[in-house]
């Protein structure tokens, strides 16, 4: 038998909110989730912790589809939370979409 999960989406805001190549903070009851828009308006959802020393991700440079820790320059994928070589380590990732102007956020 199989786990079967399941997600709730909630909206968390309007894409116009989040400006290109900037981020915003959603707090849920169990995680402080960070959500970026790329400069291609592309929108991602990480938690909000560098792997490496808990460092805020929402407060990092954004280049691409990626960012770097404010911290100590570690670079996350923003596509799937994983820490560029020589760094290793994985952010948790949430799936994420727009729907007209509206950002919805799995959970």
């Amino acid at each position: 038998m199989s786990a079967v999960m399941t997600e709730k989406w909630v909206e968390v805001g309007k894409l116009t909110e989040i400006p290109r190549l900037g981020s915003r903070v959603v707090k849920t009851k169990d995680d402080e989730i960070a959500i970026f828009r790329a400069g291609d308006d592309t929108v991602f959802a990480l938690s909000n912790r560098c792997p490496h020393k808990q460092g805020p991700l929402s407060e990092g440079i954004l280049h691409g589809h990626r960012v770097t820790c404010p911290l100590h320059n570690w670079v996350i994928e923003l596509e799937n939370g994983e820490a560029v070589a020589p760094d290793v380590g994985c952010v948790r990732s949430y799936p994420v979409r727009v729907e007209g102007e509206q950002i919805m956020l799995g959970i």
